[in-house]
């Protein structure tokens, strides 16, 4: 029986390795939905690797499997194995391989990152940052609009910015976003609306001009395959457009304390008509909890009817709260 060529069978298992590498590449469902216009770039690059890591481990495993059984030890055979000093073909084989898939890769990732808007951050004067300050706690700073103030800094230099399609031209939404331990708040400097969560329309150019207030926080939507850093006193920027309707979490990537893991929002993508809805509806209750604050003297109330708002977050009643100030 005429035994088979080793080059016929490096050949067939060279087709095989390479028909299951792409199959489980082009087919895997390891990421979430993709819901903005820079996830199906990064979802390709993804695509791309796992593919060649797929090939390289059934390559290396493979080839493991076949020596373990090849040249596994017979029964009774006591003798040495062959010596062998080196082999200067395969040793430039598998290092100009690795070289030649990293140096493409490289490439490959530059130019992603370019589509996406890495090498084009804003410094533009259309996109200056007003950062939202808001007095009190973070969870405070998260449930109250009451009183916002905004002060311009410089642009952000840093950042994901404009894709060549939409470089030197304006976003259509501008919103200022802060990290604190441990929040995220969100100031729209055009309707003066300040929120815990993002809400933007979908199919919008949205400009994001990112900063912190006190450690590195960083700005994560797994569904847009987007993250950007929030440094503090260093503004950075994360431009992207949305493409399909929904709730998204938004969390952060970086330690930034022992609440880290608590660290998380949502953005909401409104269609058109809902993102106005939901702005008009903000701008009308942020002015309706404004002119109390201006109409009502803090200084004007007893002790009893200034607590008396906040005795459900007290877990007591109005008559025990009445009570403990007579007492006192």
């Amino acid at each position: 029986m005429q035994q088979v060529p080793v080059s016929l069978w490096t050949l067939v298992a060279g087709i095989v390795v390479t028909a299951i590498s792409i199959w489980i590449g082009q087919n895997h469902t390891l990421m979430p939905v993709q819901a903005s216009l820079q996830a199906p770039l990064v979802d390709g690059f993804f695509s791309v690797m796992f593919t060649i890591a797929i090939a390289l481990f059934l390559v290396v495993e493979g080839t493991i499997v076949v020596f373990l059984i090849q040249f596994r030890r017979r029964r009774g055979d006591d003798t040495d194995g062959v010596p062998i000093e080196g082999n200067l073909p395969l040793e430039v084989f598998w290092t100009a391989i690795p070289t030649v898939i990293v140096l493409l890769l490289g490439i490959y990732s530059v130019d992603v990152f370019n589509r996406m808007g890495g090498f084009e951050p804003a410094g533009h004067p259309h996109s200056a940052a007003h950062i939202a300050h808001i007095p009190g706690s973070a969870i405070a700073a998260t449930l109250s609009n009451t009183e916002a103030a905004t002060a311009p800094t410089i642009a952000p230099t840093i950042g994901i910015g404009a894709s060549p399609q939409t470089l030197n031209k304006p976003a259509d939404l501008v919103v200022d976003v802060k990290g604190i331990q441990y929040a995220w708040i969100f100031n729209y400097p055009d309707s003066g609306i300040t929120s815990g969560e993002l809400h933007i329309p979908v199919g919008a150019d949205v400009q994001l001009n990112l900063s912190a207030q006190d450690v590195i926080h960083s700005f994560w939507v797994p569904n847009f395959r987007l993250k950007q850093d929030a440094l503090p006193g260093i503004p950075t920027e994360l431009r992207f457009v949305a493409t399909k309707p929904g709730t998204y979490p938004v969390v952060c990537a970086e330690l930034c304390g022992g609440y880290h893991g608590s660290m998380r929002t949502q953005v909401i993508v409104h269609t058109p008509e809902e993102y106005n809805s939901w702005r008009t509806e903000n701008q009308i209750a942020q002015q309706h909890n404004l002119n109390q604050v201006v109409a009502v003297n803090p200084a004007d109330l007893s002790t009893s009817e200034f607590l008396a708002p906040h005795t459900h977050d007290m877990g007591i009643s109005a008559a025990t709260l009445e009570s403990l100030v007579i007492s006192h």
